[in-house]
């Protein structure tokens, strides 16, 4: 549906990246890196994007750090968009609103990441409901074409644990 919209991989690649996880940051060679590309094409869009405003950018050393520019004025129409597209939007408003005495869930994986993936995997902290998280998570399956897996700890387990906010997404909190 978004490459209809998006030609270029890279583009969408880039906006999942930031948009979906926007206190992350990242350099170009890590970008090209992980994405598998050329850094010359994700330079290219990584400019398109600094130009336009999505994204700021800061010097780290000798390292030109991009980061999602959240003060840009379409940047919750774009996120909304992307979570859309990702299949998020529906775990949302289909699984966590109705489990009951949940404090967080963070969403972890590719998506995490800002990788297109065909899994959604959670981590839920508080004390869901566990078998009618599972009726959820079939009824939402059925609604997207992803799969979703997830992991429940207790606020107890949880404090103990630390969340790399580049690898671990705060999508809702109570």
């Amino acid at each position: 549906m978004l490459e209809a919209l998006i030609s270029s991989k890279t583009r969408i690649r880039l906006l999942l990246r930031f948009f979906l996880n926007p206190d992350s940051s990242a350099y170009l060679r890590g970008l090209a890196e992980e994405f598998s590309e050329s850094t010359n094409s994700v330079r290219l869009e990584l400019n398109r994007f600094e130009e336009a405003g999505m994204l700021n950018s800061d010097f780290v050393g000798n390292k030109k750090v991009f980061r999602a520019n959240r003060s840009y004025p379409l940047f919750k129409e774009v996120r909304s968009i992307l979570l859309k597209y990702t299949g998020l939007q529906e775990v949302l408003d289909q699984i966590i609103e109705k489990l009951g005495d949940l404090k967080d869930v963070y969403l972890t994986g590719d998506l995490a990441l800002g990788k297109d993936s065909d899994v959604v995997s959670l981590i839920l902290i508080g004390d869901p409901d566990l078998h009618y998280l599972i009726q959820l998570i079939k009824r939402a399956e059925e609604l997207m074409p992803k799969k979703i897996q997830y992991l429940v700890y207790s606020q107890e387990e949880a404090s103990k644990m630390v969340f790399d906010s580049n690898h671990h997404l705060l999508i809702w909190h109570e």
